[in-house]
């Protein structure tokens, strides 16, 4: 998942474990371009009011209230023509019925490892629903997951799949 490049235009509060607790994200132009899981100890930024980032943070809360929430944001989202494919594939994926790698790949054209490469490259986790796809055995990474020293981003993963799945 990509790192914001400037500071948030708003750092709220979740009920995700670890890297998840808070969430900062990047408006521009109308349009959400970046989210970024971020740690308890992160200073919360209320959004200003009647902007598009207090639109962004009233629509993660009713997610967190209701994982049958559907988003509806204008999306900036910077990627190869594959990534946008995937991308769009995973927002069609319904709360609660996660889909392998394997099956998105079927879908879209290509392999399991370039969906697991759009995936970690997607800048808005949780609207882009990218925690809904999983290994053939398993839960499978998230956001770059699997590598030593991210079982934070896992156990945020294992959450979502779990809060969606009431």
């Amino acid at each position: 998942m990509p790192v914001l490049s400037q500071p948030p235009d708003a750092v709220v509060a979740t009920p995700l474990p670890g890297p998840g607790a808070r969430l900062g994200f990047r408006v521009r132009d109308g349009r959400l371009t970046a989210i970024e899981m971020l740690g308890p100890a992160a200073a919360l930024r209320a959004p200003v009011g009647g902007s598009l980032a207090a639109e962004v943070a009233r629509q993660l809360a009713a997610y967190f209230a209701d994982p049958a929430f559907p988003f509806d944001l204008p999306l900036e989202t910077a990627g190869t023509p594959y990534q946008r494919r995937v991308w769009h594939a995973l927002t069609r994926i319904p709360p609660g019925e996660p889909q392998t790698y394997g099956a998105v790949a079927r879908a879209v054209g290509g392999g399991a490892r370039a969906v697991g490469g759009a995936c970690r490259a997607n800048p808005v986790p949780i609207v882009v629903p990218c925690h809904r796809v999983v290994a053939a055995s398993g839960l499978g990474g998230y956001l770059g997951g699997g590598a030593p020293g991210s079982a934070g981003a896992l156990a945020v993963k294992a959450w979502l799949l779990a809060h969606e799945h009431r």
